[in-house]
């Protein structure tokens, strides 16, 4: 076994681990640090396949950036997790079920022939002019365009469902109405009030 299959077989290791406990673990927050070093490892073995541009936008995009966010999020709104355990023992055989056919479909594919090494032969190790950012693109933006549309439309689409289902308001809270503060008149706003004076 050469030294970069075992670097590889210990970046898996710890990926599937943090993976798995971050839909195991308790607290949000532990979750998310297992999700950072998730990120972490997967940017490891992208690192071993010589995908360096991935990896430091994984780290600098995901980690820095998206966890950051998601632990402030969950942080400062102090979610109380509890209530939505509740239900869920009920959703838990459909998802055994799409687990397992899932996890069938994976074996299924990984076993058949065509996918066997010897299809696959490795491919020539590139040299060091070529640069990895300007075949990423080239590929992006040339053989997979149409996916990488597709991609951006159902983005867009997750971003405005997003927004609709939490674009709500709540009656016990003032909003404020600029149109109807503007057309203000002073009778509106101003009351007299006739009052007789007081003798001592």
């Amino acid at each position: 076994m050469s030294f970069e299959l075992f670097v590889f077989y210990v970046f898996a290791a710890i990926l599937v681990f943090a993976a798995s406990r971050v839909i195991t673990v308790r607290n949000p927050i532990f979750a998310a640090m297992f999700l950072v070093l998730a990120f972490f490892t997967c940017a490891g073995i992208w690192l071993l396949l010589e995908a360096e541009f991935l990896a430091i936008t994984l780290v600098l995009v995901y980690v820095g950036a998206v966890m950051v966010l998601f632990l402030f999020v969950v942080m400062m709104l102090d979610v109380n997790i509890e209530p939505k355990r509740e239900g869920y023992v009920t959703y838990l055989p459909v998802g055994l079920l799409v687990g397992a056919i899932m996890l069938l479909e994976m074996v299924f594919l990984i076993t058949q022939r065509y996918f066997k090494s010897e299809n696959f032969p490795a491919p020539e190790r590139a040299g060091a002019e070529v640069s990895n950012t300007q075949e990423l693109g080239r590929l992006l933006y040339s053989e997979y365009l149409f996916q990488f549309e597709i991609a951006a439309v159902i983005l867009l689409v997750a971003i405005v469902a997003a927004i609709a289902l939490t674009l709500r308001s709540r009656p016990e809270t003032k909003y404020q109405k600029p149109s109807e503060q503007i057309a203000a008149t002073k009778e509106q706003r101003l009351r007299v009030v006739q009052m007789p004076s007081e003798k001592r």
